[in-house]
Order: structure tokens, then C-alpha cells, then sequence
């Protein structure tokens, strides 16, 4: 039996003694005969599903920060805003960068004015080195004359090269200084809504350093696709599917429902819930919201029945019917290996009044009624209370339908169920 399941059986166990303190009296007649109440195993159609809290969040969302340290000076957008991709956001202090551009650009300028010299140089040189290398062939000038003529035109050849490099290097530097100056203006990298607009006109943003995140300016979000992020306990995340469909109930629109379906199931603990730690375990899971209102708002309280099975005609019986006892084995019969200690079963209203137990199988959970899917044929008559005497039973014990009370109409003995 999953944990879930026998959390649920030990919550209705904590109702019933809360029922019986709050005024039942359990009675015994002739002191032997326990008396209960009853109802007939039957189906009915039974929807299993996952309940979970969560928040309204955008699919898609954009925190816009400073990559460049600086004071803002311009604030062009309020949150609540629209915003479409490349529209101006807001202007961060432009004076040095823009400083350091102008100064690249005019170190770029020079060292381009450096790199014609220094190329006219080579051609002036190459030149003189044709005209001694036709004279030495004539005999009209010296070797000494030559080698000068071809040692110059190397010297020249080297020193447009040396140019040609610092330019290249100039030329990254601008362009470093340039998107620089680019970043200071600030603008929308998707279409969307400001849902968040933490500074104001003259603040300081301030870039990330490792691990320290840097300021965060705007956050932009697509509200054309919604979502709810849902903290689901571990002991309902194995039955949990994407593409299971989902009705979720959104806190600011009441009497409303909305379709979903799931898109996302964590495959870890959400931080803070893990092993280690005296919360309950979550995990999170996404639910896109299929037909959201036209002007929900991310941070709204959410709650989503995600439908994790369905069986229609399901023979079933209540919830509070379940009962959970030891195995019983011959004294002295040592158990099989990883046989299982407890089982879960039902009791039944056997001829002759006499309580039996029979152990179940069981498959869906509804919320009141859980799926047999063995040991049951339906038409029997369950034993599904009082709480205290169903747990103190035994089989074999005498039991009969409890009288009603005054002013019960409908008795203990429960129509067929479904």
C-alpha cells in the first residue's frame, strides 16, 4: 500500500475520533454484537486526481539586468505596460562610454593615417630595390648598394606589417568600446508585459560578479501563454504525467474553472524540501492555463485538480471502509522473503451477522471512493463504520446494522453504492 493511501486512511481516522468525541456513542447490544454501519458494494464512475497549490506565472519571462555598471538617467516604461521586441526601455549613463568610443575612434584614425605612411614607404621602397637590382645586373653599382636597396625594402616591408597589426588591434578595441555604449541603452527583448519594475530614475545598476547577481532592471513577461507552477507532494509525483489534463481555479476569479494540461514534472525536490530538511517534500510542476482571462497578472494563488485516471463503471468502495492489518501467519512459520507485513482489506456482513475480512486489491483513489481491482464482485454488504468499532473488529465478531438515530431518516444501512 502506497504512503498516500495510508496517509488518507489515517486522516479519516482522525476525523472519526473527532466525530465520536464530538457526541456518538458507541453502543453494544447483549454486550456481544457490535453494531455498524453498512452499504452495498457497488460501481459508479470514479475520476482519480492530484490537488496542489501554486502560483499563475508567464511561460515565457525575461529578467532584463545591467550589463554595464551606471546610473540611470531615463525610465521610459511603468509596470503593467505592453511592450513590443526592440522598443526602448530605459537609458543607463552614457558619458564614459561614449568618451571611450570617441577616443577609440580617434586612436583608430591615426593609426590608419600610420598604415598609409608606412605603406607608401614599402612601395617607395620596392621601387629603389628594382632600379639597384637592374643597375648591379649592369655592373653600374656596387654589391654593398644592392644589399642597402633590399635590407630597406624588408625594413618597410616589416614596418606596414607592425601597422597593419595595430590597426587590427584598434580596430577590436572600438568595437569593444562601441557595443559598450550600445549597452547602456536598454531595450525589450520580447514582446510582452512589465510585470516587474524594481529601480527608479537615478539609481545605480550595479553588473554581477560570479556569484553575485547584478541588478535586475525590468522583468518582461508573454502573457499569451499562461502557465501554474504547482508544489506537488512526493507521495502524489509518481502518479503525475505530462499531458495530463488538468482543471485549475484561479483565487481573484471565483466561480471560475480553466482547462489545462501538464507540461512539466520536476525530477527533483524543490529547494529547501529535501531530504534533511523537517518540511514536506515537494515538486514542482507546470500546468499550462488553456483558455486564461485576457488580463490575469503573474503571482495569483492557483489551485489545479490534475486528473492522473479515469475508469468508468469502477467497482469501488468508500475510502473510510479501508482497513489495515498484519498479515496473520501459523505460529512459528517464519515469513517468505520480502513478503509484505500488512495487507489491506474490507469487511463484509457475513451470514448469520458474523464479520469477515477480506483483503482487496486496489487501483484508483477517487475522493471518497477507491477503485477494487480484485478480491470483490460487488453486491456485498461492507462494513463502513463507525470508525472506532470497524477498527476494533475481528473477524468473526457479531455485528448488527446500528439503529438510527433520532431524526436520521436514512438509518445505517447505505444504499447501494454507485
Amino acid at each position: 500500500m502506497t504512503m498516500r493511501r495510508k496517509r488518507i486512511i489515517w486522516l479519516l481516522g482522525i476525523a472519526g475520533l473527532a466525530l465520536l468525541s464530538g457526541g456518538f456513542v458507541l453502543l453494544r447490544r447483549g454486550g456481544d454484537v457490535t453494531p455498524v454501519e453498512v452499504a452495498t458494494v457497488g460501481r459508479e464512475d470514479l475520476q482519480a486526481k492530484v490537488t496542489a497549490n501554486g502560483k499563475v506565472q508567464a511561460q515565457k519571462r525575461v529578467d532584463v539586468s545591467a550589463l554595464i555598471a551606471g546610473q540611470i538617467t531615463r525610465l521610459a516604461v511603468n509596470e503593467g505596460d505592453r511592450v513590443r521586441k526592440g522598443q526602448f526601455l530605459l537609458q543607463i549613463d552614457q558619458v564614459n562610454p561614449r568618451a571611450m568610443a570617441r577616443s577609440n575612434e580617434a586612436s583608430m584614425e591615426a593609426l590608419r593615417r600610420d598604415l598609409e605612411s608606412a605603406r607608401a614607404t614599402l612601395e617607395q621602397t620596392r621601387a629603389d630595390f628594382r632600379r639597384a637590382d637592374a643597375n648591379h645586373r649592369a655592373g653600374i653599382i656596387p654589391e654593398a648598394d644592392f644589399d642597402k636597396a633590399h635590407t630597406a625594402m624588408a625594413a618597410a616591408q616589416a614596418a606596414a606589417e607592425a601597422a597593419q597589426r595595430r590597426v587590427d588591434q584598434a580596430s577590436a578595441v572600438l568595437a569593444g568600446s562601441q557595443d559598450t555604449l550600445r549597452k547602456t541603452t536598454i531595450v525589450a527583448p520580447i514582446d510582452g508585459v512589465v510585470t516587474a519594475r524594481p529601480v527608479e530614475e537615478g539609481e545605480v545598476a550595479v553588473i554581477g560578479v560570479q556569484n553575485s547577481p547584478g541588478t535586475v532592471l525590468l522583468t518582461i513577461s508573454d502573457m499569451s501563454v499562461v502557465e501554474a507552477e504547482m508544489e506537488v507532494d512526493e507521495t502524489s509525483i509518481p502518479s503525475v504525467k505530462v499531458g495530463q489534463e488538468a482543471v485549475v481555479r484561479i483565487d481573484a476569479y471565483p466561480n471560475q474553472s480553466f482547462s489545462g494540461v501538464v507540461t512539466e514534472v520536476g525530477s527533483s525536490p524543490i529547494s529547501g524540501t529535501a531530504a534533511g530538511s523537517t518540511d514536506a517534500i515537494k515538486f514542482k510542476v507546470k500546468v499550462r492555463i488553456k483558455n486564461p482571462p485576457a488580463d490575469i497578472k503573474p503571482g495569483l494563488s492557483v489551485q489545479a485538480d490534475v486528473l492522473t485516471g479515469f475508469r468508468a463503471r469502477a467497482l469501488v468502495v468508500p475510502i473510510q471502509a479501508l482497513v489495515v492489518r498484519d498479515v496473520e501467519r501459523k505460529p512459528g512459520a517464519a515469513p517468505p522473503p520480502n513478503a509484505p507485513r500488512e495487507q489491506e482489506g474490507v469487511y463484509l456482513m457475513a451470514a448469520g451477522g458474523k464479520a469477515r475480512f477480506v483483503p482487496i486489491q486496489t487501483g484508483l483513489m477517487g475522493d471518497l471512493s477507491v477503485e477494487v481491482r480484485g478480491g470483490l464482485r460487488g453486491g456485498e454488504t461492507l462494513i463502513t463504520g463507525p470508525f472506532r468499532a470497524l477498527r476494533a473488529l475481528h473477524p468473526g465478531d457479531a455485528v448488527a446494522v446500528a439503529k438510527p438515530k433520532p431524526g436520521d431518516e436514512t438509518g445505517g444501512q447505505g444504499g447501494p453504492h454507485g
